[in-house]
């Protein structure tokens, strides 16, 4: 098992810069454990991630098996708007009982793919990149909720 420590500063000109390398790592890693702790001193999360190496040839194959939907930089709808900004607040909520960063919930690109995607059953919220088992049997009734709900 390796370990990866990230330093996501709450400073704007640093935030989306360190979520984005977080993003990064996570899409890219099969992540085993997860800590974080905040340092009130300097005013950020330290996100310390244990993971497995994974053989390149599993990760093509799986790949190549299956194609997971993810929206790039697409447009919103109004309706999909009022999704994205429920499922935002849904992950405030989630993140702050759980005592957990919010993107450790689900990343702002995989909301707004379920706002765009619009899953019906669980099984769907496979089909968006972002969603394992893990968290489809965390969290994957109450975002289906927020679907039905709006």
């Amino acid at each position: 098992m390796k370990v990866k420590v990230f330093k996501v500063r709450l400073d704007q000109e640093f935030l989306h810069h360190d979520q984005h390398m977080l993003d990064e790592f996570l899409g890219k890693h099969q992540i085993v454990k997860a800590e974080t702790a905040f340092v009130n001193d300097e005013n950020y999360w330290s996100v310390f991630l244990y993971f497995e190496a994974l053989d390149m040839t599993v990760t093509k194959v799986k790949e190549s098996k299956n194609v997971k939907y993810a929206a790039e930089n697409e447009a919103l709808s109004s309706d999909e708007e009022k999704i994205l900004s429920a499922l935002k607040e849904w992950r405030s909520d989630k993140a702050k009982e759980q005592n957990l960063p919010g993107y450790f919930i689900a990343t702002n690109k995989e909301l707004m793919s379920v706002a765009k995607y619009k899953p019906a059953r669980k099984e769907e919220l496979l089909d968006i990149k972002g969603f394992g088992k893990h968290k489809i049997e965390n969290y994957g009734e109450e975002i289906l909720e927020i679907l039905d709900s709006i």
